[in-house]
């Protein structure tokens, strides 16, 4: 940050010397003309050192309050289909987080569910409602465990460059969003490498991480949820997150199949929401089908809607009713 203030100033510096010679100029001008030419050049330069226009046009630059809670609403609601547990719960975590000027930590969000149920896309909206570029924000990161940290003898590396790549950026961005993909294939004991920066602590080593936002995106835990789902005897709607968090994260805990075992995230408690993603009914495809026309362009189209919808795979076979 004290980086872009300090490019800013040279900006501004720049604008300076170059407005200078033609604002001197203009002195010599009759009074009437003086007094247009000064205005214009106030305007000018006015607007060229405009923070807004430098960040926008120019750089990226961390935005502290960009956030639009209205505007996460409705792309939730518009984007997002079948996943009222998801909805409600993310809604309510990034809403208060962002309009809480002190947080006592950084906010860890850990999603789970079978693929295709929404996961990565809402990591997706929550990068786009708070940094302007997305997911192609410099200040939002994504690890994949399978690309970023393949083999295993060399946990030791991964563990040092997880926690430079943090440092650096939170000192870059208080901001700043890291997404941790495939959890479930990630080396166990190396995710606890990042529980200094999840603690409740106000600063380490002159830097605070409470603004930070940690999401880890997991299909561990899926069966437990369409376990759940299926066996529960209520409706879809009705079901509420303590049906599902505590089974979720003592399954975790107890998985050696999760990047989560044993895991001092959780032993410790710094996983704010563990976020359920169901698994899709027929319905819920079809509604995806038709908002990505709509986001296309396209007219909607029921009769490819349902033709889409129904080339997925369901269970139990006999209903057809799970995606």
């Amino acid at each position: 940050m004290a980086g872009a203030r300090r490019s800013l100033l040279g900006s501004w510096l720049c604008l300076g010397v170059l407005l200078g010679p033609l604002l001197s100029a203009v002195l010599a001008l009759e009074p009437i003309t003086t007094a247009v030419a000064i205005a214009a050049v106030s305007a000018l330069t006015g607007y060229l050192s405009y923070p807004r226009f430098y960040c926008g046009r120019l750089v990226e630059c961390c935005e502290e309050n960009a956030y639009n809670s209205t505007a996460f609403q409705e792309d939730l609601g518009n984007k997002l289909f079948g996943q009222h547990l998801a909805h409600d719960v993310i809604f309510r975590a990034i809403t208060g987080f962002m309009n809480n000027e002190n947080p006592k930590k950084p906010l860890a969000l850990s999603l789970h569910g079978w693929t295709g149920t929404g996961k990565n896309f809402v990591s997706k909206l929550i990068a786009e409602n708070i940094q302007e570029k997305g997911m192609n924000s410099k200040y939002v990161h994504l690890f994949v465990s399978t690309m970023h940290f393949p083999h295993n003898n060399l946990i030791h590396l991964y563990k040092d460059q997880i926690q430079s790549w943090i440092r650096g950026n939170v000192s870059s961005c208080p901001r700043s969003i890291f997404i941790f993909d495939e959890m479930d294939k990630l080396h166990q004991g190396l995710i606890d490498t990042i529980k200094p920066f999840l603690d409740y602590y106000e600063q380490i080593d002159g830097v605070s991480y409470r603004k930070a936002i940690f999401i880890f995106l997991s299909n561990a835990g899926g069966d437990v949820i369409n376990k759940v789902v299926l066996e529960s005897g209520k409706r879809r709607e009705d079901l509420e997150l303590q049906d599902l968090e505590p089974v979720l994260s003592v399954q975790l805990f107890n998985n050696k199949d999760s990047g989560f075992w044993h895991s001092s995230l959780i032993d410790k408690n710094l996983i704010d929401f563990y976020v359920p993603f169901l698994p899709l009914e027929h319905r819920h495809v079809k509604q995806c089908v038709m908002a990505e026309l709509r986001h296309r362009g396209k007219m909607p189209n029921e009769e490819l809607a349902s033709r889409l919808a129904n080339e997925m795979t369901y269970f139990p076979k006999n209903t057809r009713m799970f995606f």
